[in-house]
């Protein structure tokens, strides 16, 4: 009998060896992908084994040091996720590292066979994409998918959703190897802050900050989430329709993605649900919110573009 939010994990539900959060094959049911989340302070130093996995390293909020078989990486990193891209690195099937420095960062991880070489990539390297238009528009950052990452297996991304928006819409699966869809896990990190819109000083200092997910079954299985996400909250996708991510009012919404699955081909082909692939149509003549893009402090050449 499926359980509503069985595959939904509140920040520090997924506690393990120093992480905040960890992701992989312990956790019932999964398989293909993987995530590390972690903290950290001065002195703070947190170690990658040698497994047969891929990784790429991801600077949430601040700066890191990646001592790995390949040398000393610096991630100059960024204040947060939502002042546009940041650097990331790929680490090569089997490498093991240390990761120090303060602030949040993100490990994504998928078992892999073939080893690629370990390569940092740069802010300015990463594909900024502005998908969707009006209530529907979000920003993505593709530093980690086929077109811009050599990998053997997984698919990584990251998307930024103003308040108010909708995104993951409409809803979608990637759960059948069939002409036009592949099989693919997915894991949602999930940050949120008041919006970048919000005048200064009007917002509290304990203002909740949320949004919501929403899964439902498919052919492939069944799944039944409607959370509530914040700040570390993680989604896991086995199968299933999903959609939407939604920005509530005064607050900014950010998902990382992590994707892989059994296919041959590393490729992210999706099928939406055909009850409501037609709001694709309504966005014909929309302009894209002109909030976007989110960019850093020293991109920004207008106020909350």
């Amino acid at each position: 009998m499926t359980r509503r939010n069985e595959w939904f994990f509140p920040r520090g539900a997924l506690a393990r060896d120093g992480w905040e959060s960890v992701v992989d094959g312990r956790v019932a049911g999964w398989q293909h992908t993987g995530l590390r989340i972690a903290e950290l302070a001065p002195g703070d130093v947190l170690s990658l084994g040698s497994d047969a996995v891929e990784r790429l390293v991801v600077p949430l909020g601040g700066g890191f040091t990646v001592s790995h078989d390949d040398g000393v990486t610096e991630l100059a990193g960024r204040s947060s996720v939502f002042d546009g891209p940041t650097d990331v690195l790929y680490l090569s099937t089997g490498s093991a590292a240390t990761i120090n420095g303060q602030g949040r960062v993100a490990v994504a991880e998928a078992p892999a066979s073939v080893a690629y070489p370990t390569r940092r990539i740069e802010r300015d390297e990463v594909p900024v994409e502005l998908r969707g238009a009006g209530r529907s528009s979000r920003q993505v950052h593709n530093f980690g998918t086929p077109q811009t990452l050599a990998a053997d297996r997984f698919i990584v991304c990251e998307v930024i959703t103003p308040a108010e928006n909708w995104s993951s819409y409409p809803p979608h699966k990637h759960d059948v190897h069939d002409e036009g869809e592949s099989r693919l896990e997915e894991i949602y990190y999930f940050e949120s802050a008041v919006s970048r819109s919000v005048p200064p000083g009007l917002a509290p200092q304990d203002a909740d900050a949320f949004g919501y997910l929403r899964t439902y079954s498919s052919a492939a299985g069944e799944i039944d989430t409607l959370a509530e996400v914040r700040t570390g909250d993680i989604g896991l996708v086995p199968y299933g329709w999903h959609g939407p991510c939604v920005a509530a009012p005064g607050y900014d919404l950010y998902y990382l993605n992590v994707m892989a699955g059994p296919d041959p081909e590393r490729v992210w082909n999706i099928s939406d649900d055909p009850a409501h692939s037609w709001v694709r149509g309504t966005w014909d003549g929309q302009d894209i919110d002109p909030r976007l893009p989110y960019l850093s402090p020293d991109d920004r050449t207008g106020e909350n573009r």
